[in-house]
């Protein structure tokens, strides 16, 4: 919890937006609210809402009017700014209707006025406009289809932006010329500023060609919609429908900041277990690729220590971060966090005084309410003994429910924020 709370969306946004009577500053960046007429503020992501609630408590008696898009159940009372609620992994009518509210709101926009924008993870899904005669069902489909294929979060954003009127930084052209400042929780490895939420009020930097080459890659290519493929292959070597480059004169009236990352949770992670007497490593904010392979790797980490004492010595704890992606080919319930402890369960079995912990930081892993999962060296012996096939259940993508009859599911319900994984060794 203690790391949580380090990333509390409310607590960064008043952390990195100050106000000093009629000046706002954030960052190296400042404005003279005299010479502003009027504050519109955006956004979208699990966090957004409260995000919002952060900027309220800041400019309320200057906000003109507000919208953000957040998925069901992370909601928050604001005053202003109105909530929409949207679709999460998967758009939806909602996500659409509200994405269209926030462009409406935004063409009123004038060169005297600030746009706030709040992006945070989950905005890729809940803002989203496609393109030309680009279905909201072709655009679900392959949200879909990239989302089983084991394809990582930048490669998904790729397609994303590409089909979007909103994504890869569209949205600033809808509100220019105001003066914008984006906040960006961020979800993505190493923090780039163009993935998170798909980049919305930034440049972009891949192409009509790099979405082919990804689509290939994951043998995607027969299955997209036809509307998609042929919009993507007749932009192929065009630039007319391209993404916004850095050189776009829109972004010299842009500032985006990221004011919170998985790092910040996992250094808050560490400060309290070393409060807790563990002697305690950051392996990562990093870890990405295939979660059995990662999973894989932090039980080796386990087992070192419990045999020779290194890289740390007993009491330890191990941190990382990141986000691993599974290929679903079963039927089951469960998500990457419970797929790493499950793979995990079985590489420590025997192992005594050894717990492996994941968590997805908004409190949902993949469909399920769980926000992930824990096991220990007795996990499967308790399995067998309830004649639980522990490899049945992985090879059907099912760790949801082997957990659940194990009573190792983790649920701490919506938490509102949302920076990627946490993992954690500890080894008594």
């Amino acid at each position: 919890m203690s790391a949580l709370k380090a990333v509390d969306p409310f607590v960064l946004v008043k952390n990195s937006l100050k106000r000093e009577d009629q000046l706002l500053y954030a960052e190296g960046w400042e404005c003279d609210l005299k010479k502003i007429k009027r504050i519109f503020v955006v956004g979208a992501g699990k966090a957004s809402a409260s995000m919002a609630l952060g900027v309220e408590e800041i400019l309320l008696d200057k906000i003109y009017s507000g919208i953000v898009i957040t998925k069901k159940n992370y909601s928050t009372k604001l005053k202003k700014i109105e909530l929409v609620f949207g679709g999460h992994p998967i758009p939806d009518e909602d996500s659409l209707k509200g994405t269209k509210r926030i462009i409406d709101l935004l063409s009123t926009a004038q060169e005297d006025d600030l746009v706030i924008g709040l992006f945070s993870g989950g905005g890729s899904s809940l803002l989203v406009f496609p393109v030309e005669k680009i279905s909201l069902e072709d655009k679900k489909k392959i949200t879909d289809l990239l989302l089983r294929s084991g394809a990582d979060i930048k490669e998904i954003n790729t397609i994303r932006k590409h089909i979007s009127s909103v994504k890869g930084g569209r949205l600033a052209r809808w509100a220019y010329p105001a003066t914008i400042l984006s906040l960006i929780l961020s979800d993505v490895i190493g923090d780039p500023l163009n993935a998170v939420a798909s980049g919305p009020t930034t440049f972009d930097n891949t192409t009509f060609s790099d979405c082919i080459k990804i689509l290939k890659r994951y043998n995607l290519i027969d299955k997209t919609p036809k509307s998609i493929l042929q919009f993507l292959e007749r932009n192929f070597n065009g630039k007319e429908n391209e993404t916004l480059k850095a050189d776009d004169p829109i972004f010299k009236k842009v500032k985006n900041i990221i004011i919170g990352s998985n790092s910040l949770a996992l250094k808050e992670a560490e400060k309290k277990a070393k409060e807790l007497g563990f002697n305690t490593l950051i392996l990562s904010s990093s870890i990405s690729g295939d979660t059995a392979e990662a999973a894989k790797q932090h039980s080796e980490l386990a087992k070192r220590i419990r045999k020779e004492n290194k890289p740390v010595k007993a009491p330890a704890c191990i941190i990382s971060g990141g986000e691993t992606t599974v290929e679903v080919k079963g039927d089951g319930l469960g998500g990457r966090n419970q797929e790493f402890v499950l793979v995990s369960a079985m590489e420590i079995e025997g192992l005594d005084d050894v717990v492996i912990f994941s968590i997805n930081t908004d409190g949902a892993d993949g469909p399920t309410e769980a926000a992930g999962a824990f096991c220990d060296g007795k996990t499967i012996f308790k399995a067998k003994d309830l004649k639980l096939d522990p490899y049945g259940y992985l090879e059907n993508n099912d760790s949801y429910h082997f957990f659940e009859k194990l009573d190792g599911l983790i649920k701490t319900g919506p938490t509102l924020t949302n920076v990627m994984d946490i993992h954690l060794i500890l080894v008594g």
